[in-house]
């Protein structure tokens, strides 16, 4: 057992962003690779215990945490990502929610063998899935926009209501067995939860007032607002527990809808410390489990249980809540499906395990162990199939990965229509509807919008694109472009044409961190592959096989040649760029940028072959 309080901190945080990346590299579920992780330094090899080291202050980080993680999944809340989802997503989070919770309490009663009361409580529980969970996996299946936005709407609006609903019953259930509670309890849980919806809206609007009339100056603006949800959960959880969530998902909706103008920036900010949280917490979880926790996780009735909620309850609740809402057969199955629970569940959970034993209902004993078995099942079942069950419900954009193209003109056309060949997903987005004639004559797949406008997050779906190129006029919009969707694309996977410096602006003096990566090479911009295209230039695929070598290629092709980019054999891209150094093996394809002197002659020597054969034809 590690002694130190700062070596298990670090231990904590290493470990969790290590199954991050892990997860990563080798394409798995991050949530079970963390899972995995806690477990094995927690109860099976017994290195930590989190719960015992850090004592009373256990309990209020992992809330503060979750608190946290939840409020930044409520600001990719904006009513108008779900136009035309509105009715799917109502009933899902209004009347599935209430299905689920009457299905999984009778499942406890029935199968679990707990009393009412316990059963009702982590019935309410159990309806959460949340965004610690869901947005990974989000992130990592790629699914088609339907299935994925009502995921993420159901997982970040009903995180909270479980606790809620949990809440509710175990009052409820106190009141009416009489044990010296009577009904301002329950009015005053009523009461507490309206407050806590007022209390969030009302520190959204104050914080984003204060924003944008310049009371908070730039620098602090990220540390107010982290500030500001600490301060909102910890009020509304200190007036009625559990009702902290509720206000800090009403913080962030309230956010996500005001069109505040530093709220991007905010929101990556929150992004890389809701990773950082979201690692940590799984870490702390799963390493202070016990070792009875675990053995009871293979109890029949527990198994029985975790069987007839992935198989039955979810599946139904979906079903019958989603009749007539316009959902296809195959998103249902997908969204009936998948319900991985987590962070939420499991913190909720251990708080009323011990408040039922306390108050001596049959079952409270094995709450945790019962939380945990479904909490693993579901990650790890959901994790691993989600993918699969998509691709094979056709609701996957899974594929070759695709490339967003800015900027519509004569170069870029061209190179679209050759990745189209190649079967490479291509869109081309320009704010001209008169310069994306070139796009329509040629048959290319576009869209007509401003690309950095905020409505692009709702007109275009983003998930078949991994590379983002910008190639307009102007150097200086491409910069802004590629900055712009960094964080949406990772800044290996955006990319420029290289800078012309036509206008006299300097702008290979701007920070090194601005803009993408310049394609190519340094001395073709734009205009100057225009005018090689006018000048006969031609677009070629050459394919590399063991016989003929990337190395044999280089040497035989023509010095004036423009390598674009190699289509690797996985399907991955790999462009060539100013100071990149890449290189092609068997099975890749390259694609250059071809003088035409080169192809004058190859149509030369076809010529001079065919009238050889007529010649011999005719001898």
């Amino acid at each position: 057992m590690v002694e130190s309080l700062l070596l298990v901190l670090m231990l904590v945080v290493v470990l969790g962003i290590a199954s991050q990346w892990m997860a990563w590299k080798f394409q798995l579920p991050a949530i079970v690779v963390m899972s995995i992780a806690g477990l094995l330094v927690g109860p099976i090899f017994g290195v930590m215990n989190p719960a015992e080291d850090f004592g009373d202050l256990f309990r209020p980080m992992v809330s503060i945490a979750v608190a946290i993680i939840l409020f930044e999944g409520s600001l990719n809340l904006n009513i108008k990502e779900i136009r035309g989802l509105g009715k799917p997503v109502f009933r899902i989070v209004t009347w599935g929610a209430f299905l689920a919770w009457i299905l999984g309490s009778l499942t406890a009663y029935f199968v679990a063998d707990l009393s009412w009361a316990v059963s009702f409580v982590i019935g309410g529980i159990f309806i959460v899935t949340g965004p610690t969970v869901i947005l990974p996996l989000l992130r990592q299946s790629k699914l088609k926009s339907t299935p994925a936005k009502i995921l993420k709407w159901e997982g970040i609006i009903v995180d909270p209501f479980g606790a809620l609903i949990a809440v509710f019953a175990f009052e409820t259930i106190l009141f009416l067995t009489g044990d010296g509670h009577d009904a301002s309890a329950l009015l005053l849980f009523l009461a507490a939860s309206v407050f806590a919806v007022v209390l969030g809206y009302f520190f959204a609007k104050l914080i984003g007032w204060l924003l944008e009339i310049g009371h908070i100056p730039e620098y602090l603006k990220s540390p107010a607002v982290f500030t500001a949800v600490v301060a909102c959960f910890t009020i509304a959880d200190e007036i009625k527990h559990e009702t902290g969530l509720l206000a800090v998902t009403a913080m962030g909706m309230t956010f996500a809808n005001m069109g505040i103008s530093s709220l991007k920036e905010m929101r990556h900010f929150k992004e890389n410390i809701s990773m950082l949280l979201l690692s940590s917490v799984f870490i702390l979880l799963t390493s202070s489990l016990t070792t009875n926790t675990l053995l009871d996780v293979f109890r029949p009735e527990i198994i029985g249980y975790v069987l007839l909620m992935l198989f039955v309850v979810r599946p139904l609740s979906i079903f019958i809540s989603t009749i007539n809402s316009g959902l296809s057969i195959r998103e249902k199955l997908l969204v009936g499906w998948i319900a991985p629970r987590g962070i939420v569940a499991l913190t909720v959970a251990s708080y009323f395990a011990s408040v039922l034993q306390d108050e001596g209902f049959r079952g409270a004993s094995i709450v945790t162990s019962l939380t945990f078995a479904l909490v693993f099942a579901t990650v790890c079942v959901h994790g691993f199939s989600i993918g699969w069950l998509a691709k094979k419900l056709n609701l996957s954009a899974e594929g070759k990965p695709g490339a967003l193209i800015v900027g519509s003109n004569r170069f870029s056309i061209a190179l679209a229509k050759v990745m189209e060949e190649l079967e490479i997903p291509i869109l081309v987005v320009d704010n001209s509807w008169d310069r994306l004639y070139k796009a329509r004559r040629a048959g290319i797949k576009h869209t007509h919008c401003e690309i950095l406008s905020e409505q692009t997050d709702y007109t275009i779906d983003f998930t078949p694109y991994d590379y983002l190129i910008s190639a307009t006029e102007y150097d200086s919009y491409n910069a802004l472009v590629c900055s712009t969707f960094v964080a949406e694309f990772g800044r290996n996977n955006v990319y420029q044409l290289s800078k012309q410096n036509l206008s006299g602006d300097q702008i290979h003096e701007i920070d090194h961190a601005l803009g993408g990566r310049e394609l190519f090479s340094p001395k073709y911009g734009l205009e100057e592959l225009k005018y090689k295209q006018k000048g006969g230039y031609v677009f070629r695929k050459t394919q590399i096989t063991s016989q003929y070598t990337f190395q044999q290629y280089m040497k035989d092709r023509e010095e004036e040649t423009v390598l674009l980019f190699i289509l690797r054999k996985s399907k991955q891209i790999a462009f060539f760029t100013k100071n990149g150094d890449i290189t092609a093996a068997p099975g890749d394809t390259i694609v250059s940028f071809t003088p035409p002197s080169k192809e004058f002659h190859k149509i030369q020597e076809k010529l001079e072959k065919k009238r050889e054969d007529d010649e011999t034809k005719k001898s």
